[in-house]
């Protein structure tokens, strides 16, 4: 022990040796001035190999000019001379004998002995420390890497999961439109039959009766009677026939095989005609009002869909419609097309029936007991829409109803 302790030798012999720290005292120059066993075992000196040697012996190389230098960790500590951990925040290192560097944690005590100052160092070795770290550093990035992994395979399994989901979604919504359909089927068909079995019924008992009475009368002076029922008989099967071609229209348009025929032609042939047939089927009173300044229209269309339409919604007009009443028809041409507007002083569709007027075999309440089989308008609307026109009504119930078509103007190719 140098002189600083030589009167207290015993003392700071049992001091020093009773801490399990290495613990080293240098003076202002760095140099080592006292050490304890835990120190040299720490480092791998010998006492004497460490005592008068500079502080730097126990330090890195690469570390020596960082401690040593002026503002460097001694000085800095000297300047504010006072207890502290050394280099915080910054890994420390200390030197081995054998050339190793092994991690240390080191607290600085500054103290004076008459006008010299020293400064203890308590060195704690904390490789085990540093070890374990870098083990539970390991552990929580291999932690890191399976979470990241699981979570991928979870995301991964979400990700099928709800592709699953909307599979058997999606199938399960196909499934229940097919039943839908089934079902709209099914009922269609049953409409169709009750449909068929009633409005071919009473115009054929029509034609059996006719052609019956026509049988008995025999004499030359019965020819207005033969003529009323064979004139019953026309109409009844004209009636049938039309039946039939409206079954027909249905499977074309539904198929896609209708083949529009598109010709130039006087708007006022096609309405004479519809008119003329029109007027055959009046009832007692009824009368039509003819549309004006219609005879320089030419119109390029399918002649004989414009027929079709016109024809269709005048005879619900007077077949809907009691005697004695007007129906009006006018024909504008603007820039949208030309407009066909049919209006009538009939029985009117309810409210509530409104909404499904253009649907298949519908009937409206108020026009069950007619004749009719609840097809002509929806046959109607699928014309005109494959046209490119379109078709709307007002009606208030017993007040009437008025149909507007449009139909588009076209260009002769």
């Amino acid at each position: 022990m140098p002189n600083l302790f030589h009167e207290n030798e015993f003392v700071f012999n049992v001091l020093f040796e009773a801490v399990s720290e290495g613990v080293i005292v240098v003076d202002e120059s760095q140099t080592i001035v006292a050490t304890n066993v835990a120190a040299e075992q720490m480092f791998g000196y010998a006492k004497s190999e460490l005592l008068t040697q500079h502080l730097n012996i126990l330090i890195p190389p690469n570390y020596h000019s960082v401690h040593s230098e002026k503002d460097g960790h001694y000085d800095s500590f000297y300047k504010k001379s006072s207890a502290r951990k050394m280099g915080e925040n910054t890994a420390l290192f200390g030197a081995h004998k054998n050339g190793n560097k092994f991690p240390v944690e080191v607290g600085l005590n500054p103290f004076k002995i008459g006008k010299k100052t020293y400064v203890m160092s308590i060195i704690i070795d904390i490789t085990n420390r540093k070890k374990s770290e870098a083990k539970i550093f390991e552990l929580n990035k291999l932690l890191e890497v399976k979470v990241s992994t699981k979570t991928v395979e979870l995301n991964q399994t979400v990700t099928n999961l709800k592709k699953e989901i909307e599979k058997r979604v999606k199938a399960e919504s196909k499934l229940k439109k097919a039943l839908k359909k089934e079902k709209e089927l099914n009922e269609l068909k049953t409409k169709f039959l009750s449909l068929v079995s009633h409005e071919f019924k009473t115009p054929l008992s029509g034609v059996l009766n006719a052609a019956v009475l026509i049988g008995k009368y025999t004499k030359t002076e019965m020819q207005a009677k033969r003529d009323k029922h064979l004139l019953t008989i026309k109409n009844k099967v004209y009636y049938l026939n039309g039946i039939l071609n409206d079954f027909l229209s249905i499977e074309r348009l539904e198929s896609g095989r209708v083949k529009y025929k598109l010709t130039n032609f006087k708007l006022s042939k096609v309405v004479n005609e519809v008119v003329y047939n029109a007027n055959m089927m009046l009832k007692s009173g009824q009368r039509i009002n003819y549309p004006l300044n219609i005879d320089d229209l030419d119109i390029y269309q399918d002649e004989k869909i414009v027929e079709l339409v016109l024809s269709n919604l005048f005879n619900n007009a007077i077949k809907y419609s009691p005697e004695n009443t007007t129906i009006d028809f006018k024909i504008k041409l603007n820039s949208k097309g030309f407009i066909f507007e049919i209006k009538d002083e009939g029985i009117g569709i309810p409210y509530e029936d409104q909404k499904h007027i253009f649907e298949r075999y519908f009937r409206a309440e108020n026009a069950l007991t007619n004749e009719g089989t609840g097809i002509g308008l929806n046959i109607v609307k699928g014309h005109l829409e494959s046209l490119g026109g379109s078709i709307e009504f007002k009606s208030q119930k017993e007040e009437g109803t008025t149909f507007i078509v449009t139909l588009p103007l076209i260009k002769e190719k």
